[in-house]
């Protein structure tokens, strides 16, 4: 049984995610918090397995929140739920160990595949504001906030491997990267991991953030 939090500051949003959610058989809406502060009280109590976080909630906002979490139960899966206009949230709570994000008023369907997909330790990068996203890594890439990667490892990346990460970078799904470099997904899945394994990096997601801050500075055949 998947258990989750829920976290956000409007109460309708709060009690329609759970009715939704706990319509399926593997999922249980243990928690409703609305703001970050409940949520740290919340899983003192009660440790969830996702929490969807809203990002701008008073008294502590999802990306701190995120943060806090992250720091003391790493295992816990959070899946950010914003807005168009929260570009620069979501960047740092990405950066703090958020496993994805959706866009409020996303699909039946597309939510509980996401709580499916962090859960076998995926990541989620909502097609309709990736783009959006990247543009932002590359904004971010000026500052000083630098994922550290190991240096050895980003040697010992195979050509296939670069090119993946650079796709990555871009915002590609596996799919989508399996499509354009004429490979299998599970080969495109296997290269994935072999990346962040050499890059010691945890997800999709950090490996993403790492590239655009490199500016791309994989070199491929």
């Amino acid at each position: 049984m998947i258990k989750i939090l829920i976290a956000d500051d409007q109460e309708l949003i709060r009690e329609s995610l759970k009715i939704v959610l706990d319509m399926n058989n593997d999922m249980k809406v243990i928690g409703l918090a609305e703001n970050g502060q409940k949520v740290l009280e919340c899983i003192e109590k009660n440790l969830p397995n996702v929490i969807l976080m809203d990002i701008r909630m008073p008294e502590l906002d999802g990306v701190l929140c995120t943060k806090i979490v992250k720091e003391k139960h790493p295992d816990v899966k959070i899946i950010i739920l914003t807005t168009f206009d929260d570009d620069d949230y979501v960047y740092h709570a990405l950066k703090y160990g958020a496993s994805g994000y959706l866009l409020k008023g996303c699909s039946v369907q597309e939510l509980t595949s996401a709580i499916h997909t962090v859960m076998s330790g995926g990541s989620i990068l909502n097609k309709d504001i990736t783009a959006t996203v990247v543009k932002l890594f590359n904004q971010m890439a000026q500052t000083n906030i630098v994922l550290e990667v190991d240096a050895k490892g980003a040697e010992e990346l195979t050509q296939t491997e670069k090119k993946i990460a650079n796709l990555v970078g871009n915002g590609l799904s596996n799919r989508e990267i399996a499509e354009k470099l004429f490979l299998s997904e599970g080969t495109v899945r296997n290269g994935l991991s072999s990346v962040l394994s050499k890059l010691n990096l945890r997800d999709r997601t950090q490996l993403a953030i790492w590239v655009v801050q490199t500016n791309y500075n994989f070199k491929t055949d």
